[in-house]
């Protein structure tokens, strides 16, 4: 099931079923984008709602006319700046574009992954390849193969074996209105580098209904146990009388008897080995024998936006 085999993922794709493929952000649930069974089978398979949109995977700039009906100019310096890389972009769709993808949107979110493996299979294939996360929806994103496999062992005939996500958090999303930019999801893709290329940008809200893009639901990212965030942790716990505690810090081990496992993302304070390692440990203290997780809030800087983004929208409470 775990694999390196190319071929063996482009047969499988080309047969309209479903394989799951490494990126530099997270693993993605792939399926021929032109292939409707493919991809009501990714719905079916995440348990998705057909609200939230999908991810178009392309394999080189020249491409994205394929996907986008019309390409901004400020679209197309983005693109040539960072992709392959952590940036999607919502366009407006090619009428090939079907609109299970888009949610029934006349707009698609495109990117190109950047990530050895998965560029030699999109180069392996005539057509371009749609892949959210590997998870079922709203759980925590897989960023290993191992991650999908405890996921989907059953469902999946192929895994690509890509490593460990090198950045391990998802792209930034963004969009264009009257030729301003718009920041659907914040992730990886600093805002300040977009604003270097392109001008100030704005940030939308939170949106459970209509989506614009992946990754807007008020509750996403999100472990099985029961999840705190704070920026006190070891007072959180003395006010809350919480126990057998599993806890991820960022920087600093945290001094508690309440703990039972601790997890610190990055020990030399930088963000970018933290966001690497988040949902790696989010896996591995879901998966252990604690009753809850708290999470410490990160610093309000660049990454850490992202970063205390994706633990909210984590540990907000299920409705």
């Amino acid at each position: 099931m775990i694999t390196t085999n190319i071929d063996k993922a482009r047969d499988v794709l080309n047969q309209g079923k479903l394989v799951a493929i490494p990126t530099e952000t997270v693993y993605g649930l792939a399926g021929n984008a032109f292939n409707e069974t493919a991809i009501n089978a990714i719905f079916s398979l995440k348990n998705r709602p057909k609200n939230n949109p999908l991810i178009v995977h392309i394999k080189s700039l020249e491409y994205l006319e394929m996907v986008a009906s019309h390409i901004p100019e400020k679209a197309k310096l983005l693109a040539e700046k960072f992709w392959p890389g952590p940036l999607t972009m919502v366009l407006p769709k090619k009428p090939e574009i079907s609109d299970l993808i888009t949610a029934g949107k006349d707009t698609v979110a495109v990117r190109m992954p950047n990530h050895d493996l998965t560029l030699a299979l999109l180069n392996q294939l005539d057509f371009p390849l749609v892949a959210p996360s590997a998870n079922p929806f709203g759980s925590i994103s897989p960023t290993s193969a191992d991650h999908v496999m405890h996921y989907f062992e059953k469902e999946l005939d192929v895994i690509l074996e890509g490593g460990e996500c090198k950045i391990g958090i998802e792209s930034t999303i963004i969009g264009f209105e009257e030729d301003e930019v718009v920041v659907y999801r914040l992730g990886t893709l600093p805002l300040d580098e977009i604003e270097a290329l392109v001008g100030p940008v704005k940030l939308k809200n939170v949106n459970n209904i209509n989506p614009q893009a992946p990754g807007m639901q008020e509750r996403h990212y999100a472990p099985n146990k029961q999840s705190y965030l704070t920026d006190k942790v070891d007072h959180f716990l003395t006010i809350n009388s919480l126990n057998n505690v599993g806890v991820i810090a960022f920087q600093s081990e945290i001094l508690s008897p309440r703990i039972s496992q601790q997890i610190v993302l990055s020990p030399n304070g930088e963000l970018k080995e933290a966001s690497r390692n988040l949902y790696k440990a989010m896996h591995e203290l879901d998966l252990s024998s604690v009753d809850c997780i708290v999470f410490e809030t990160f610093p309000l800087v660049g990454l850490g936006l992202t970063i205390n983004d994706k633990l909210k929208r984590a540990t907000t409470q299920k409705q």
